[in-house]
């Protein structure tokens, strides 16, 4: 909490006031704060009850579960009317953002999953395996909201100039992409010298969140395939049930799921309406341009912002490389957070604004029969779908 008081002084220092935005960022701050170190304290509650320290698992006490649920949902409802608040302050238009930003941060996705794809291969020659797995990557959620209402957001509100936020976004992402290439060669003395519990235990805050949450948030807004889809993952990961053949669980999660939406549209089910998408459908492909080197001057102010928040993604990437090996899947730590500092770089150069990250779920994957095809077929579908402009 006391680190959130950065976001007011942010603002104090860079435009002269504190707005109502951003005690309402400080609010949403507050409540994740509660329920990310929540989840930590209980881990230590009989510990901290030996030594009679305080903490919110132990005033929680049996509610605690129930308690940061609800504090989940309190803060997806500020994050929504944050997000109605930010449309009507910025007014970033749409040409710059699913034109230029978006297909440019798919980029960097589609690079860091291939090359992800690339190290499953060669651990699994290397190691004669056919059970390896490759990490899976994506987009950073914490930078997304860190760059857009620490940076791009700011600079359009000063300038008026939607390019100009997007130059300097651009050159933000670059330095972080370069920030994350040089931290890299210190990431395996890291993980030699800290031991595993601690560099796990780092991981179950956020994956209860990323992992089970959000995901959940979309099998209620599409049940019919949702949930046949959750059924057979919990049936193989949970009930530990192999399919015949050793058909790979999240394929037939995804054909059963689709499967059953099918069938249920065929025989009179209507399915809720979802978000308006490809308003700008057409193609959008991000090429690599030169236009951050007019941001880089700008984009010095912002780095005590930007840093930190690229060196978090590094420490969760050792994270999750000890977690893979964990699982059995010993990839060495330079090799992927190179990986992830050079996808990053690449969306930075192509456009985009949002950093790449090593993901949470590396086991589970694992333990679902995934190997580097599912790295190999989100790339594509990934980069072609921006690249189309079908975003919502």
């Amino acid at each position: 909490i006391a680190f959130g008081w950065g976001i007011p002084m942010a603002f104090a220092a860079e435009t002269g006031a504190v707005p109502v935005l951003a005690w309402w960022l400080l609010a949403i701050n507050t409540v994740w704060s509660v329920v990310y170190d929540t989840q930590y304290a209980m881990v230590d509650r009989q510990d901290d009850l030996a030594v009679g320290i305080k903490s919110t698992a132990i005033l929680f006490g049996r509610f605690d579960v129930a308690i940061i649920a609800a504090l989940m949902a309190v803060m997806l409802a500020m994050l929504v009317a944050m997000a109605g608040i930010l449309m009507g302050v910025y007014r970033m238009p749409a040409e710059i953002v699913l034109g230029r930003m978006l297909p440019g941060t798919a980029v960097g996705v589609l690079v860091g999953d291939l090359l992800y794809a690339a190290l499953a291969w060669r651990l699994a020659c290397r190691e004669r395996r056919q059970d390896v797995c490759a990490m899976p990557l994506g987009i950073d959620t914490p930078s997304l909201f860190a760059l857009t209402f620490g940076v791009i957001g700011p600079v359009h509100a000063a300038t008026g100039d939607a390019h100009r936020a997007w130059v300097v976004g651009m050159a933000v992402m670059v330095v972080m992409g370069a920030s994350k290439l040089v931290a890299a060669f210190a990431g395996d003395a890291i993980r030699r010298n800290v031991p595993r519990t601690a560099l796990l235990a780092a991981l179950s805050g956020v994956a209860l969140v990323l992992i089970l949450y959000f995901p959940w948030i979309k099998i209620v807004a599409e049940p019919v395939g949702g949930m046949v889809a959750l059924g057979v993952v919990l049936v193989t990961l949970v009930g530990k049930v192999r399919l015949p053949r050793e058909f790979p669980a999240v394929l037939v999660a995804v054909v059963a799921g689709w499967a059953a939406y099918a069938i249920a549209t065929r025989v009179g089910y209507v399915p809720p309406p979802l978000p308006a998408t490809g308003a700008l459908a057409g193609i959008a492909l991000p090429w690599p341009s030169l236009e951050f080197l007019d941001g880089l001057g700008e984009a010095l102010a912002y780095l005590p912002l930007a840093l930190p928040v690229a060196l978090a993604t590094v420490i969760g990437g050792i994270d999750n490389t000890e977690s893979a090996a964990a699982a059995g899947d010993r990839y060495a730590t330079r090799d992927i957070l190179l990986v992830e500092g050079a996808a990053t770089l690449v969306a930075g150069v192509c456009g985009g604004v949002i950093q790449t990250t090593p993901y949470i779920g590396h086991p589970a994957y694992k333990s679902m029969g995934g190997g580097a095809g599912y790295a190999i077929a989100s790339a594509p579908a990934i980069g072609v779908g921006h690249a189309m402009g079908l975003t919502g």
